[in-house]
């Protein structure tokens, strides 16, 4: 039994270890590429073109950053995730909301489980995409207010911008690809 766990300890950290090992340079990319893409978003916001009160900033926006600039072979960073968890996940916040508008607790639960579910479902896991639905729910009353708006402002178009932003970044260096090709 000592031997089992000794040897799943082993692989376990060798898949930890190996997963977090990267070039000192992929650290500049993914800079480059989390500031580009943030600053896009940021930008857009401070400029007015937001055509909905200035909320194209939310918080799961972050976490994408996270995945398409520091981890771009996860499967959970490819374009496919990254657009249909986003995507799903703001249509079940939103309609959450709708259903439940004076039930914080039940709606953000609604939300966030069902888009899981849906994700499983349709294979476009993106764990930003719990973050996109909660806040659908416990957002400022101006995402509220939105309504199914804020799928495409500020969900969409940010998710789009990132996604763009990934293409161009991660493709530079001779050893990044996005979307991820073996």
């Amino acid at each position: 039994m000592k031997k089992r766990i000794k040897r799943s300890y082993r692989i376990a950290k060798y898949v930890v270890y190996r997963q977090t090992i990267v070039e000192p340079i992929d650290n500049l990319w993914t800079f480059i590429g989390a500031f580009a893409g943030i600053s896009a978003i940021g930008l857009i916001q401070k400029s007015g073109l937001s055509l909905h009160d200035s909320v194209f900033l939310i918080g799961s926006f972050g976490a994408t950053a996270v995945l398409v600039f520091g981890a771009t072979n996860s499967p959970l960073a490819q374009p496919r995730n990254l657009i249909g968890g986003h995507f799903l996940s703001a249509v079940i916040g939103v309609t959450a909301y709708k259903l439940f508008p004076d039930n914080m607790w039940l709606s953000s639960a609604l939300a966030v489980s069902t888009a899981i579910v849906l994700m499983q479902i349709t294979r476009t896991m993106h764990p930003p995409g719990g973050a996109t639905a909660i806040i659908a729910n416990i957002g400022s009353e101006k995402i509220k207010l939105l309504g199914y708006y804020y799928v495409v402002f500020p969900v969409m178009t940010g998710v789009l911008i990132l996604f763009l932003v990934a293409l161009l970044v991660n493709n530079i260096p001779k050893n990044r690809n996005y979307p991820y090709r073996k």
